[in-house]
Formats: C-alpha cells, sequence, structure tokens
C-alpha cells in the first residue's frame, strides 16, 4: 500500500486532513492549531511532497521526518503533524479492521469521565449550573470565575469575585460534583497563587492554565507553589516540553491536545511520561467529534 495524494480541507477555524491511498482506503485527521489553520495547510500541503508514494504504516518514521525535514518548530508544525499522524491511524486501524487502540497495546478501559464545560457569570447563575449538571449526570463542572472587567479590578475584588463564583458552584453541585477552574492564562504567577490559595478550601479537581505559557518553567514553579492540583498543557507540542513541565512542577493534571500535540503517537509517549511522574492525563479538545473521537 502506498500514499497516494494528501487533501485539505479549510472548515471554519479548522483544517481537515484526508490521506488517501492505492488501495482505497483513506484516513481522516485534524488539527487544533485553530488560530493558524491557513499555515496548517500550507505545511500539511509542503508534507505531500514527502508523503506521496510512502507506505502508510510506517508512521513513526514518518513523524519523525515530517518534524525534522527543517530546522523551524511550533505549534503551525506540530498541527500539521498532529493531522497527518491521526489520519495515518486511521488508515492502519482500517487496513486490519480494529481499533487504533487494538494497535497500541489494548483497551485499559471501558468507559471516559467527561466534564461539562459550562457555569455562570453570578454566584446566581453559577448555582443553577452546577445544580443543571448534576441533573444532567455529570460528575465534573468546568467553568471560568474570571467575570467581564476582571482585568481592571483590585487583586481583592478579583478574589472575592471568584471566590463567591466557586462558592456557589460547591454549593449547587454539592460533595459529588468535581470543580474544575479554567482561568484560560489570565493571572501572573503572584495572583495565581493568590487566587489558589483563597479557593483551596472547595477541594478543586483541578486547577488549569492560571499563567501564560510564555516560560514552561514558570508553569511549573506555578504548580508547585499552590496546594491546589493544577493542570497544564493544552498549548504544549511535545514530548519535550511536557517533560520539562514536570521537571519543574512535579506531579499535576497534563493536557496534551491529540490534534496539536504531535497526534496518537505523541500522546501516547506524552501519557507515558506523565505516569512517571504519578500524574493524571485529562486531553484537551474543544473543536469537535472528529478530534473526540482520536
Amino acid at each position: 500500500m502506498k500514499i497516494e495524494s494528501v487533501e485539505t480541507l479549510l472548515m471554519g477555524n479548522g483544517l481537515v486532513v484526508r490521506i488517501h491511498t492505492d488501495a482505497g482506503i483513506s484516513g481522516i485527521g485534524q488539527t487544533a492549531c485553530w488560530g493558524y489553520p491557513e499555515a496548517v495547510e500550507q505545511i500539511v500541503q509542503r508534507f505531500s511532497g514527502y508523503l506521496v508514494g510512502q507506505d502508510p504504516f510506517r508512521i513513526e518514521h514518518h513523524w519523525q521526518y515530517l518534524y525534522r525535514m527543517s530546522p523551524f518548530r511550533g505549534t503551525a508544525l506540530s498541527g500539521a503533524i498532529s493531522a497527518v499522524d491521526i489520519a495515518l491511524w486511521d488508515i492502519k486501524g482500517k487496513h486490519f479492521e480494529v481499533p487504533v487502540w487494538e494497535l497500541l497495546g489494548g483497551k485499559c478501559r471501558d468507559k471516559i469521565r467527561l466534564h461539562l464545560l459550562g457555569g455562570g457569570s453570578t454566584p446566581e447563575t453559577m448555582y443553577q449550573a452546577a445544580k443543571d449538571a448534576v441533573g444532567e449526570g455529570f460528575t465534573a463542572l468546568k467553568f471560568d470565575p474570571l467575570v467581564g472587567g476582571y482585568q481592571d479590578m483590585a487583586v481583592a475584588r478579583l478574589v472575592m469575585t471568584a471566590r463567591e463564583i466557586t462558592a456557589a458552584a460547591r454549593e449547587g453541585g454539592g460533595p459529588d460534583l468535581d470543580l474544575i477552574i479554567e482561568v484560560h492564562r489570565k493571572l501572573t504567577p503572584l495572583t495565581a497563587q493568590t487566587l489558589a490559595d483563597a479557593l483551596e478550601e472547595f477541594h478543586l479537581y483541578f486547577y488549569e492554565d492560571p499563567i501564560q505559557i510564555d516560560s514552561i518553567m514558570a508553569q511549573g514553579e506555578v504548580a508547585q507553589k499552590v496546594r491546589v492540583p493544577v493542570g497544564n498543557g493544552e498549548r504544549l507540542t511535545t514530548i519535550w516540553e511536557f517533560k520539562e513541565l514536570l521537571v519543574h512542577g512535579g506531579p499535576q493534571y497534563v493536557r496534551p491536545d491529540v490534534a496539536l500535540a504531535g497526534g496518537i503517537s505523541q500522546c501516547k509517549k506524552i501519557a507515558a511520561i506523565a505516569e512517571a511522574y504519578h500524574c493524571a492525563v485529562v486531553t484537551h479538545n474543544f473543536l469537535g467529534p472528529l478530534i473526540t473521537a482520536a
């Protein structure tokens, strides 16, 4: 079997890649580099010159070649490789007529826990959102307690507002609903620690992306300093970045996006590195069912 063509499909802020083979089997993948899908498309088209004529089953070899064929790195490159990698695994699974997890070593779980992404901008709406989440059968809820205008708030006001919203979520959801605080990289390391300390009493499941990702070391240092579990990694792209995050931060929830962090091939490696640090993996995705399936 050989790769016959590589097709790219721009869909809103997402890019889908379809790889066709001469055996009539095609595989589909998607990138999570949603900020620059046009750039990812150009990279995939550059990849196609190499991929056409290749054996689609040599997935690890193709990953390494595509990553190293040029000296430049970044999310657009990793996003492009991720889409190609997912599509190649799709081809291999279809050829052998088994799910990809069978090729990766077999099924470990019969179900996957999901959290709901929701919330409210006031204690009243947050209380109801948490209560509704429990009513729908969810056991975890993720929300952002930093309401509009937080940038202009004094630290005391910011903390008080976030605390009131989180308290309402705990009251509405009760002790059987895990709370995940999504900060969207809005804080500095100092304010991130102050807010984490203020929310500790609510027994958070984890505190996600409190600071900007400019420095992996700084992200790790925040995880070490706060007394609540931290989740990091939805914008990281390689096993080397995740290793540095864990070296500097220790155990935490790692959040690779399979369509950004190198596809299925690399996310399996990221999970193995995390396991060595006694970390849990909470994969990231917000672009749709194709990435969810991967």
